[in-house]
């Protein structure tokens, strides 16, 4: 019976249930996300992070519901360094789950040629060049994905 204040209360039980079985479930999925070697102007792009880990690391960022990977990676490159991508290439996911300290967050990392005036925004502090054999150390396994890509394509 809809009026009954048992059935309601139990009702009211099973979804409080369902909603910490849900949110419990939803935070032990890993995210994903996109990291992009950008090459521009002879060297690689990467940003100086606003937010922790605070230090350097690639362009990239978390996938949006409903987002491809190529649209995510051309999203977090815009909004963190203006530049638009060129020849973006697929180029291997990391799955290490503690490669990102906030939690267990699968990426896909990509190539790319970049085009345009290089300026930062976002979550990104600064953004600038660097020589592909003189990268800093780098958050995350940043550098890892960086020496795979020398290592795959020179």
């Amino acid at each position: 019976m809809i009026g009954d204040p048992i059935m309601n209360s139990f009702g009211k039980k099973i979804i409080f249930i369902s909603l910490i079985f849900l949110h419990y479930f939803m935070n032990k999925q890993p995210r994903i996300s996109v990291d992009v070697i950008v090459r521009y102007k002879n060297g690689i792009v990467l940003i100086k992070r606003k937010n922790p880990p605070i230090g350097w690391a690639l362009p990239g960022g978390f996938v949006e519901y409903n987002e491809s990977l190529e649209d995510a990676a051309r999203r977090e490159t815009k909004e963190e360094t203006n530049l638009a991508l060129s020849s973006l290439k697929q180029m291997k996911a990391y799955s290490e789950p503690d490669r990102d300290p906030r939690g267990h967050t699968i990426t896909i990392a990509f190539t790319a040629e970049g085009t345009g005036e290089l300026r930062s925004g976002d979550d990104a502090r600064s953004a600038e060049i660097f020589p592909a054999d003189a990268m800093p150390n780098l958050v995350f396994d940043h550098n890892k994905i960086i020496d795979d890509a020398l290592k795959k394509y020179g």
